[in-house]
């Protein structure tokens, strides 16, 4: 077995869910609207599911002087039916929304199926979901798999607090932390408490499993966004709050020596050569592209170019020999000038885009709107995605001419996103032991 490749420094921002107060996939939801995700993101993504009865908002609050974000399902509970985990998986399923958004919000329903399935004996699509099959907490768990995949950042987590007690469940009293939530927690770092709450949920704790790389301390990062997302309840002793900070990996500039790897390939399906260049980014490449060629025989055929940090070099040449239909790979060693990336929000007259602003240490910056979000906006109004990609561009420069205290003004204005009411949705959310 050839020896694993040293750790690497993520490419990709760094999600940290500083969950001192536990996890709930509405806290979650919430604390990622407060960081910057557009509004208009969850609203494309609520629409996606075949569910009525509902309405979506959000109200900005105070947590022991803290002033977080609450994500809010408004639900007509008469209109309600329960679910069976098959209804759910079907519905996710078929419904109008991006494959990765998808598989992830399976992924996670999966973990509380699989969780309760042992709880109560039975198989995982025998599951009936009581509160977790409900509009609001379909709705935490798409909204939040779509916010997340949006951010397409590495998730770190720290461990997870644990409260103390029992819940009123529709099984009975149950003990705190609920025996789905422990299950669904299985390898992973918690923390007890003596706070006589459920401080993590089934669904938020789902969530975390889903999605987290790795659980401990803040890594070192510098942040570029930070959210507060606030439960319902108040704590006495701390606030109810999750704190997410996004930022930028310390050493993301400093690649180290990189190599290029290349192979010609004229016998290779479409399919495998997709399937080899997703394992290729898994495993740690830094970049992976095709180049039609032509080779021998007035064969066409492709170049697949890999770019990779030089300790990774070996481990992806042995992907390659593995996934493709190559016979030899081609290393050398490349350089390459990196401008530090981070990412603002911006408002434009139909909605929040996110931008991605890039900076040379020269000062040099170029900004790109995230496709993603001028997509759903130029779809929500029926207006050009040509125009609202240029009217975030234009909005990002203004932005980044701004001194930074109104910049920062201006931030925290967006994080209202023109919400300001008052609801009763808990920390717990009524679920068997409160799964979201």
């Amino acid at each position: 077995m050839p020896a694993q490749p040293p750790e690497r420094a993520p490419m990709r921002p760094i999600l940290y869910l500083d969950c001192f107060s536990g996890l709930a996939g509405d806290m979650i939801v919430a604390a990622l609207l407060d960081l910057g995700v557009p509004w208009a993101l969850l609203e494309t993504t609520a629409k996606a599911l075949p569910l009525e009865g509902y309405a979506l908002r959000t109200e900005r609050t105070e947590r022991n002087s803290i002033y977080a974000t609450r994500f809010i399902v408004d639900v007509d509970e008469a209109a309600q039916p329960h679910r069976h985990y098959s209804d759910i998986r079907h519905m996710l399923e078929h419904a109008a929304l991006p494959s990765d958004v998808r598989d992830l919000a399976l992924s996670i329903f999966a973990h509380i199926a699989r969780a309760e399935a042992r709880v109560h004996g039975t198989s995982i699509d025998h599951v009936h979901f009581h509160e977790v099959g409900a509009v609001d907490s379909i709705i935490d768990i798409v909204c939040a798999a779509a916010a997340l995949r949006h951010l397409d950042a590495q998730v770190v987590c720290a461990p997870i607090p644990l409260g103390t007690g029992f819940v009123a469940t529709q099984h009975g009293q149950l003990p705190v932390p609920a025996p789905a939530t422990l299950l669904i927690l299985e390898g992973i770092p918690v923390v007890g408490t003596d706070i006589r709450a459920e401080l993590t949920t089934p669904t938020g704790a789902a969530i975390a499993r889903a999605t987290a790389a790795r659980f401990g301390t803040l890594p070192a990062l510098t942040p570029t966004a930070i959210g507060f997302g606030a439960g319902a309840r108040s704590l006495d002793a701390q606030p109810n709050v999750l704190r997410a900070i996004l930022g930028t990996p310390a050493d993301a500039v400093h690649t180290g020596p990189l190599a290029l790897l290349e192979a010609n390939i004229d016998d290779m399906s479409g399919e495998i050569a997709a399937f080899a260049a997703a394992q290729l980014r898994d495993a740690g490449a830094l970049d992976v592209w095709f180049t039609p060629i032509q080779m021998k025989k007035d064969r066409p055929g492709v170049q697949l170019s890999v770019l990779c940090r030089q300790a990774d070099a070996e481990a992806l040449c042995e992907i390659l020999l593995a996934e493709t239909t190559t016979i030899g790979v081609r290393q050398q060693a490349v350089a390459r000038t990196e401008m530090r990336r981070t990412h603002i929000s911006v408002t434009t007259p139909h909605g929040d885009v996110r931008v991605k602003v890039a900076t040379h240490h020269s000062g040099r910056q170029n900004v790109a709107p995230e496709f993603a979000d001028c997509e759903a906006v130029a779809r929500r109004h029926g207006v050009p995605l040509k125009k609202i990609m240029a009217l975030a561009t234009a909005a990002a420069w203004r932005a980044l001419d701004t001194p930074p205290a109104a910049q920062s003004a201006h931030h925290h204005h967006d994080h209202d996103h023109g919400h300001d009411h008052d609801h009763g949705h808990d920390h717990d959310h009524g679920h068997d032991h409160d799964p979201r």
